[in-house]
């Protein structure tokens, strides 16, 4: 199964842009891992609004990707052969689909909404969260209206000159006992 990595800039507050919706505080300065993450990935997820701000740079921006999956109901055919849309209707089985598929990484390029929904699934297999040392104290949250509590892993934390942090997540398994408790209460039936 292929890795779906979300990997985002984020303020030290934990917001993916600014009050005005600008990225203008992410760093430039240096490459920041980014070369080597894109050459072991083939295709994006994004969301709609997250697309807007790369359509007509899909092939400067993302040469060596191979397929775009925008997730819009309103978007309609975005007329370039890299881009491929999943409506809501279709999300579960597409994205399993793409998931169990031949091919490198995923990169969950956002927004915020899509990765609410992916972590709901639990779908995203690491976060690669480059944290800005920056207050942006509004903006757009990267993590808003999760239902759940969602306990992460810290694979590696990565420091830079610049005062960037990358922090490498994976979720932290959950396991299902209800098998087990099923199971404990026959035993005990049988016991007693």
């Amino acid at each position: 199964m292929r890795k779906v990595i979300l990997n985002v800039a984020v303020s030290l507050d934990g917001y993916i842009e600014d009050a005005n919706g600008a990225y203008d505080w992410c760093f430039t300065d240096q490459g920041y891992g980014l070369t080597e993450f894109v050459a072991q990935t083939d295709a994006l997820f994004v969301g709609r609004k997250s697309y807007e701000l790369i359509a007509g740079k899909e092939d400067e921006y993302f040469p060596d990707v191979k397929k775009i999956y925008v997730f819009s109901n309103s978007m309609q055919d975005a007329g370039h052969p890299k881009i491929e849309l999943i409506r809501s209707h279709e999300f579960d089985v597409k994205v399993q689909a793409i998931m169990e598929s031949e091919g490198y990484n995923i990169w969950l390029y956002g927004g915020a909404s899509l990765v609410k929904a992916f972590l709901a699934k639990r779908w995203i297999t690491e976060m690669h969260l480059s944290v800005h040392p920056i207050i942006l104290s509004a903006g757009k949250p990267l993590f808003e209206d999760l239902k759940n509590r969602v306990e992460l892993i810290l694979q590696d934390t990565i420091t830079y000159s610049s005062g960037l942090v990358q922090l490498i997540y994976v979720l932290k398994p959950v396991f299902d006992t209800s098998v087990l408790d099923a199971q404990m209460n026959d035993l005990d039936t049988k016991i007693f």
